[in-house]
């Protein structure tokens, strides 16, 4: 394991076989529709059980009938040697179990203190106590390795600081059970590394931790034993210890993998399908140029708070920025914004497909087709069957699986709804596609797709940007990689140079590593990055 993973090296310890919560026979269903079958499993104290299982296996409905936020359909819930049946959320965390959701579930308009401590405030007589609640949220927010603020407001927070947040809200008072879903989808590899110990903290203080995480390295790293789902039944359980990464995802998948990336792609040679000259965001940030051909994928890494996707949302309109130029298809454009460059050939899709992707209570046909309205519907009315038969092909060419046409997005799983997200842009037909974290809090099975779609796009002649944080992602995918550090692009990498190593180096090393316009002006020690 590469050392820029050291977090994730450490060895679980025997566990104590001391029964907290068990599920016997449990099962959901949904009217006609069965999600979670026959699943038997226990939980110990000391104990980090992680569940795997690639989207829609069935992990967070087990997660939610642990918890108490849906009750099971049959089956039964035995805590501490005694039958129970939760009501709600607040039943179990009475309990002493709470749950860590994979999606934020907090008020924006509040301060972290207010989130923290919300149902639960401390009192001075009739008062709200604030400064005694700002004095705890502190601290709690330096145990969890947040850099927000008790009086800060949530929803101006970056996305990694509100999961910071809602992970500090759970550890807020003692609990038997803690189950986390997905916790570090979207943390920085600092965060990660804070979470991990706080995981390990709870478990070597004796309490049970449910883990569900796509992460393998992750799981590998933490868990004691490990329960796989497929399809919502449970394959079975066995020592983490026994388990490589390659197993387990195996059986998840439930085949033996193949390649998971694509094979390379010839070096493009045509010239430049967009250039972006002096790119400036934000009014007087550092000034950015760099160009994607057709057939070609670009990476751009670099750690969290670069400025990677701060440079896109420029790039976009979607927040203040100044460019000498911007040449797409051979045309500059002057008034840059989402619609302008959509016409023009240029798509984004967002990391936060929950929060600015999707209508999540929208149904699944006008969440596909709303960026081409336009096109789908000259007059007045919408076309229902055509919006209804672009659906059913989006369904089949990119195996978005749905139980009915008629869902809303947010019945998807996450790996559906990126899939859907994806078929979205692409109805816009262009020829630039930007990708921010294209499998972020998805399953191996669909990370496999994704990528395979990101290569037959170019391999047809489109270009393809991809942000990403996982470095092994960035080094399967790209023919060229540009890593970010405060602000600006300070490497590019090219063939055999694109590695962990190099990108991590770049991103990290101070300003003198950085590259230069001329290869000769690199030192030995920087000649890698550069």
């Amino acid at each position: 394991m590469n050392a820029v993973l050291s977090p994730y090296t450490a060895v679980a310890p025997p566990v104590p076989a001391i029964g907290v919560l068990r599920a016997e026979g449990l099962g959901k269903a949904y009217g006609p529709i069965t999600v979670l079958s026959d699943i038997s499993l226990d939980v110990r104290a000391g104990e980090v059980h992680a569940i795997i299982g690639e989207n829609g296996a069935g992990k967070s409905t087990l997660m939610k009938l642990f918890s108490g936020h849906v009750a099971p359909t049959v089956g039964q819930l035995i805590m501490e040697g005694e039958s129970v049946a939760f009501r709600n959320a607040v039943d179990a965390e009475n309990a002493g179990i709470v749950l860590v959701h994979q999606e934020i579930l907090l008020a924006a308009d509040l301060t972290v203190a207010e989130n923290l401590f919300l149902g639960r405030e401390i009192g001075r007589g009739l008062l709200v106590d604030d400064r005694a609640m700002n004095r705890r949220a502190a601290e709690l927010l330096v145990r969890v390795g947040s850099t927000a603020r008790p009086r800060d407001r949530l929803g101006a927070l970056p996305l990694a600081q509100r999961q910071l947040v809602q992970i500090a809200r759970a550890l807020l008072d003692d609990r038997k059970v803690v189950i986390f879903d997905e916790p570090t989808a979207v943390l920085a590899n600092n965060e990660v590394a804070a979470l991990l110990d706080i995981v390990r903290s709870l478990r070597d203080h004796g309490v049970a931790v449910l883990y569900i995480s796509h992460r393998l390295d992750e799981v590998q790293a933490l868990a004691n034993r490990i329960t796989v789902l497929r399809d919502g039944r449970m394959i079975g359980t066995w020592p983490a210890a026994g388990l490589s990464q390659r197993e387990m995802a195996e059986l998840m998948v439930g085949r033996e993998l193949d390649m998971l990336y694509p094979h390379k792609r010839p070096a493009a040679t045509a010239a430049p399908i967009l250039s972006v000259t002096n790119l400036a965001v934000d009014h007087g940030s550092q000034k950015v140029s760099f160009s994607v051909s057709p057939g070609e994928v670009l990476g751009i890494g670099g750690m969290i708070g670069a400025g990677r996707t701060e440079l896109i949302e420029g790039l976009m309109g979607l927040r203040p920025s100044d460019a000498e130029n911007v040449v797409l298809n051979g045309n500059e454009i002057k008034n840059r914004s989402v619609r302008t460059l959509m016409d023009a050939g240029l798509v984004y899709l967002t990391e936060d497909r929950k929060g600015k992707g999707l209508l999540l209570e929208e149904k699944l046909g006008p969440n596909l087709t709303l960026q081409a309205l336009d096109a789908l519907n000259p007059g007045v009315v919408l076309n229902r069957r055509q919006e209804r038969s672009c659906l059913k092909s989006a369904v089949a060419d990119y195996d978005i699986r749905v139980r009915s046409l008629r869902l809303e997005a947010s019945k998807l799983s996450g790996g559906n709804q990126q899939k859907l997200l994806l078929a979205k842009v692409m109805m816009a037909d262009p020829s630039v596609i930007i990708i921010d974290e294209p499998t972020r809090g998805i399953d191996i099975g669909n990370k496999s797709q994704i990528y395979d779609f990101i290569d037959t796009m170019v391999r047809a002649g489109k270009a393809c940007i991809v942000i990403s944080s996982e470095m092994q992602e960035l080094v399967g995918l790209a023919d060229r990689v540009l890593v970010m550090r405060s602000g600006r692009i300070v490497a590019e990498l090219r063939g055999e140079d694109i590695s962990e190593e190099n990108v991590v180096y770049a991103a990290t090393t101070s300003e003198r590593g950085a590259v230069e316009e001329d290869e000769n002006d690199c030192s030995d020690s920087d000649r890698r990055a550069c």
